[in-house]
C-alpha cells in the first residue's frame, strides 16, 4: 500500500501531530469556547464527537448534525481544521456537506467489517484524511482489514489511532495499551502513521501525560487528546478530559527523542541482545526436547498430558521469582503460558505418533 501524508496545509510536520477537543459537542458555546482556547495554544486540528455511540441506551448520544454547523463556525472563527467520528454512510455524507476536514472511525465501528465497508463505499471519490481506531478487542487482523477496506475505496491519506483494548478485568487503565499490537502493526506497515489516544487508554486525566510520553518514546506520529473548557461538567467522559491550559502544559513537558540512533555503544548493546536471544532459542529448543521425552513417558504409562497441579506450581513459583528479578509477574505469566502451550503441542505430537 502506498499512503500519502495526512498533514494539512499549515500543520507542523514535526512530531507529534496534535488533535484536540472535547469528547462531545454539547452546546455551541462549549464548542466555541474550547476551540478558541485550544487555538490560542497553537492547536491546529479540533476534534469532537457529533454522534456518540454509547454502551447502553439512555445516555447522551450526541447532538447530531446540528453540531456540524458549530464545527463550520470553528473553522471560520479560528482557522482550525475540524474532525469528527463517523459510523455510517449518512454520517459521512453529513460531515462532508459541512466541510469537515478529517474523519475518524471509532473502535466499535472498526470491529464491524460491514460498517467499515459501508463507510468505505461512501468515501469513494473523496480525498480526505481518514483515521481508523483499533477495534475494541485486540485483533490486529481486524484493524488491518479496516485499513485495507478504506484504502481499497481510493483513500490514500490514512492513519490509525491506538486507543487501547477493552478488558473484562479492569486495571489501572480504562483500555489496556498492549503496546505490542501497534508495534507489530508498524512492523507490517511501516509507512502507516500511528496516532495515540491517551485519553481513552487511561480513562483518567492524570494518566494522559505519561501515556503521551510513552507513545512518543515508541515513535508514534501524533496524539489525539480530549480537551474541554470545563471537564468536570462534561456530558461524557469527564474524567479523561483536560482543560486547554493543562493540555498545553502536558505537550510542553514531552521529550521528543531522535528516531534513529547509530552510536557504537548502542550497536554493542544490540549485539548483546542478539546473542542472548540466540541463547534463549537454544534453551527453549532443549526444553522442548525434554517435553517430548516427558510426552513419551506419559504415553508409556497411560498418563494424561495436562497436569494442572504441576502447571499451577510452575506459574506461581516463576512469577514470584521474576518479580524478585525486577520483572513483571504478568509478563512472566504470558511467557510461561506460551511455553506451556508449545510444550503441550510437542507432547501431543509424541502421543499421537505411531
Amino acid at each position: 500500500m502506498n499512503f500519502e501524508s495526512i498533514l494539512l496545509p499549515g500543520v507542523d510536520a514535526q512530531r507529534p501531530l496534535v488533535i484536540a477537543g472535547p469528547c462531545s459537542a454539547e452546546t455551541e458555546i462549549q464548542v466555541m469556547t474550547t476551540a478558541k482556547a485550544l487555538a490560542s495554544k497553537g492547536i491546529k486540528i479540533y476534534r469532537t464527537g457529533i454522534w456518540k455511540p454509547r454502551t447502553k441506551p439512555g445516555g447522551f448520544e450526541g447532538v447530531g448534525a446540528t453540531g456540524l454547523a458549530w464545527l463550520k463556525q470553528v473553522k471560520k472563527e479560528t482557522g482550525m481544521y475540524v474532525s469528527t467520528e463517523v459510523a455510517t454512510a449518512k454520517h459521512v455524507f453529513e460531515a462532508l456537506k459541512y466541510g469537515v476536514d478529517i474523519l475518524w472511525i471509532g473502535a466499535r465501528t472498526t470491529a464491524n467489517p460491514f460498517a467499515v465497508q459501508e463507510i468505505a463505499e461512501a468515501l469513494q471519490g473523496v480525498d480526505i484524511p481518514v483515521l481508523i481506531k483499533n477495534p475494541v478487542n485486540p485483533d490486529l487482523e481486524l484493524w488491518i482489514g479496516a485499513v485495507e477496506r478504506i484504502y481499497n475505496a481510493g483513500i490514500r491519506r490514512i492513519a490509525v489511532i491506538h486507543r487501547g483494548f477493552s478488558s473484562y478485568e479492569k486495571k489501572i487503565y480504562r483500555n489496556l495499551p498492549q503496546w505490542h499490537i501497534p508495534i507489530e502493526l508498524r512492523r507490517r506497515i511501516p509507512e502507516l502513521p500511528i496516532i495515540c489516544d491517551p485519553s481513552h487508554i487511561g480513562g483518567k486525566r492524570e494518566l494522559i501525560a505519561s501515556l503521551s510520553q510513552q507513545a512518543m518514546d515508541l515513535n508514534f506520529d501524533g496524539l489525539i487528546i480530549e480537551s474541554h473548557c470545563n471537564p468536570s461538567e462534561a456530558w461524557s467522559d469527564k474524567d479523561q478530559q483536560v482543560t486547554p491550559e493543562v493540555l498545553d502544559y502536558i505537550l510542553n513537558l514531552l521529550v521528543i527523542r531522535e528516531t534513529n540512533q547509530t552510536t557504537e555503544p548502542l550497536g554493542e548493546l544490540r549485539r548483546q541482545i542478539d546473542e542472548i536471544d540466540n541463547q534463549l532459542l537454544e534453551l527453549l529448543a532443549k526444553r522442548m526436547r525434554i517435553s517430548r521425552e516427558i510426552g513419551q513417558y506419559k504415553k508409556e504409562h497411560n498418563m494424561t498430558i495436562y497436569q494442572a497441579k504441576r502447571y499451577d506450581e510452575i506459574l506461581s513459583n516463576r512469577m514470584s521469582y521474576a518479580e524478585e528479578l525486577d520483572m513483571s509477574g504478568d509478563f512472566m505469566k504470558s511467557v510461561l503460558e506460551a511455553i506451556h502451550e508449545e510444550s503441550i503441542r510437542q507432547q501431543i505430537k509424541v502421543m499421537n505418533k505411531k
